[in-house]
């Protein structure tokens, strides 16, 4: 990683289960057009600013360099926010996924982007460089997106996942749709099971829910430690919704046992 001058989200915003990911499953999940975010969310890591560098030309290849020497079964793209940029920063991203299965065809590529604030066609560019997986995190329930994700919204982020779902089933694009969210930073147990029927609603067929971990002090204070029974019931609530996969527990994060999910469908609750 070092030495191709690469960013991960294994690394930036401190997931705890890294080894597990690198070296047991052979999936990383690489964080692309920059380490600086456009936005502030209240929860994440990630350092939040202006970036002052453009797009690295060399970035798609050096992504697929760092693919093709880890021997990864499963590559996850992900970003910062690049509000900056026309496009968002899409055109990038279908490049990364271009140069992955170029050089390692046996590799499959999930994206989890931004919502590119609604950019015509940003969409369009993504999908159409075929990635296995699809995927743009929720993140929180409604309520909280002022206080959690300033700059972002439920309708904006919800309508892009639903596009996607429409375009899969209409064979416009032949991946799976993914979200995820987080629980215990103010949300209560009854809006969460209205958040799982919306993103049930708008088609997205993978679900992660996970514990919110506080980063730094600064960040959103822990508003309570969820039990592992409520993410067992969460569980159940999707699948009762239709959810083909589902991964919930304390420690899940948006690409936990992601290489499970273009495989054949099946539900895990892990701790």
């Amino acid at each position: 990683m070092d030495s191709l001058n690469l960013h991960t989200v294994c690394q930036e915003a401190r997931c705890p289960n890294i080894y597990e990911c690198w070296g047991e499953h052979g999936t990383a999940t690489f964080m692309i057009l920059g380490d600086v975010c456009t936005r502030r969310c209240g929860f994440c890591a990630v350092t939040s600013g202006r970036p002052e560098d453009g797009v690295d030309a060399a970035e798609p290849e050096h992504v697929a360099e760092a693919v093709e020497t880890m021997g990864l079964r499963h590559a996850v793209i992900t970003s910062v926010d690049r509000d900056d940029l026309p496009d968002g920063g899409a055109r990038h991203f279908a490049q990364v996924i271009a140069a992955i299965h170029r050089r390692s065809p046996g590799c499959a590529v999930e994206v989890l982007t931004p919502d590119f604030r609604g950019v015509p066609d940003a969409l369009d560019v993504v999908l159409a460089a075929a990635p296995e997986v699809f995927s743009h995190n929720m993140e929180t329930v409604p309520r909280l997106y002022r206080r959690a994700r300033p700059g972002s919204r439920y309708d904006r982020s919800l309508g892009l996942l639903a596009e996607a779902a429409r375009r899969r089933d209409a064979g416009e694009y032949t991946g799976r749709v993914k979200t995820g969210i987080m629980v215990g930073i103010g949300e209560t147990p009854d809006e969460v099971q209205a958040t799982l029927r919306d993103i049930r609603g708008a088609g997205v067929e993978i679900l992660t829910l996970g514990q919110y971990l506080q980063p730094t002090p600064k960040h959103l204070p822990v508003d309570r430690w969820v039990h592992p029974d409520e993410f067992a019931g969460y569980k159940k609530a999707a699948l009762a919704l239709g959810f083909a996969h589902c991964e919930s527990g304390p420690l899940v994060r948006s690409s936990y046992h992601a290489h499970e999910h273009v495989g054949p469908m099946a539900v895990a609750v892990t701790g």
